[in-house]
């Protein structure tokens, strides 16, 4: 499974003016309406469900937030990089800059899980997320993510 299988240019976001978690949460699930069709709130409550139950802030600076949802075809995601770090409540007590969000389809399962895997494995690399730091607008990031994607397969 390749990240390009899973976002497209469109679904970058590169420097994200936000103040809060729950405003990231909020943004991130109007972006995903547009993209999928889904109703915004339908996105933005189940977010917050599974971050009820702790939060998708693995540390050192990441974060990946994510949810199954009926009503969806496959696996999609959104990255962003914020233009300033927020908190996240991640496992490091550390802000969050970049943020995976991952929609799954309702049955999606073992899918979910590996796609949440490769997307993890990914961004915890230092070299990756520097890259995703440095680049300078959207389709820059979407370079590394699909680039980086391919080579590390």
């Amino acid at each position: 499974m390749h990240l390009a299988d899973l976002i497209g240019p469109e679904a970058v976001i590169a420097s994200l003016k936000v103040k809060t978690k729950k405003q990231l949460l909020q943004e991130l699930s109007a972006r995903a309406a547009r993209l999928t069709g889904l109703e915004e709130r339908y996105i933005f409550d189940t977010l917050l469900q599974r971050e009820r139950l702790g939060s998708t802030g693995l540390g050192q600076g990441i974060a990946i937030p994510h949810g199954k949802f009926a009503g969806l075809k496959r696996i999609i995601g959104i990255c962003a990089r914020l233009a300033e770090p927020v908190d996240f409540e991640a496992v490091d007590g550390q802000p969050v800059d970049i943020v995976f969000l991952l929609l799954a389809p309702e049955g999606a399962g073992a899918d979910h899980l590996k796609a949440l895997a490769r997307v993890a494995r990914l961004l915890r690399d230092p070299e990756v997320a520097r890259k995703l730091r440095d680049a300078r607008d959207a389709s820059a990031i979407y370079s590394v993510l699909s680039l980086t994607s391919a080579t590390a397969a």
